[in-house]
């Protein structure tokens, strides 16, 4: 009969809550300009806030052939707010894809840290097999050489060293 694993115990769900743990820590180590330009970002690549552009736009442009007109073509203050919104529109997406990139960096580095410590536990599993087998008095012999290159140790500078080469390369 399987084992019934309690919330706590299931491995998913403890997993989950590690994630979940790691993004709440990121999310309220956010500086004010960075909660600030989040807010931007995320408006400002609403289709609301293109709607209200085109509005904007259409109005502004309709206004001014007009009798009403304060900005006569070839609307020169619609272009320097319009290039003035750019310019600060440009700089918060700019500064949020920064810090999206040190997130993902991170990200990145403990991934990395995971598969490497994975990587450790499955070659140190298989000497604790194979040390088994051996004083159970079963011989086991390696003619694979897969299987005699995962009995040692990865030694990832070199693993890097080559990746580097092999990207050079092409």
């Amino acid at each position: 009969m399987p084992v019934k694993l309690t919330k706590a115990e299931d491995p998913v769900i403890h997993n989950i809550q590690a994630i979940a743990e790691l993004e709440r820590h990121a999310l309220d180590k956010r500086t004010l300009v960075d909660r600030v330009t989040a807010v931007v970002t995320r408006v400002s690549g609403s289709t609301t806030f293109i709607a209200v552009h085109a509005v904007w736009f259409a109005t502004w442009i309709a206004l001014n052939t007009t009798w009403y007109s304060f900005d006569a073509y070839p609307f020169n203050l619609l272009n320097l707010i319009v290039a003035l919104e750019a310019v600060f529109l440009t700089s918060v997406v700019l500064m949020t894809q920064n810090r999206m990139a040190g997130l993902t960096d991170r990200r990145a580095h403990l991934d990395l840290q995971v598969n490497l410590l994975a990587e450790q536990e499955l070659t140190a599993m298989l000497h604790m097999l194979h040390g088994l087998c051996t004083h159970a008095g079963v011989k086991v012999t390696i003619r694979d050489e897969r299987v005699q290159q995962l009995l040692t140790e990865t030694d990832i500078h070199k693993i890097a060293v080559a990746l580097d080469r092999k990207l050079d390369a092409d």
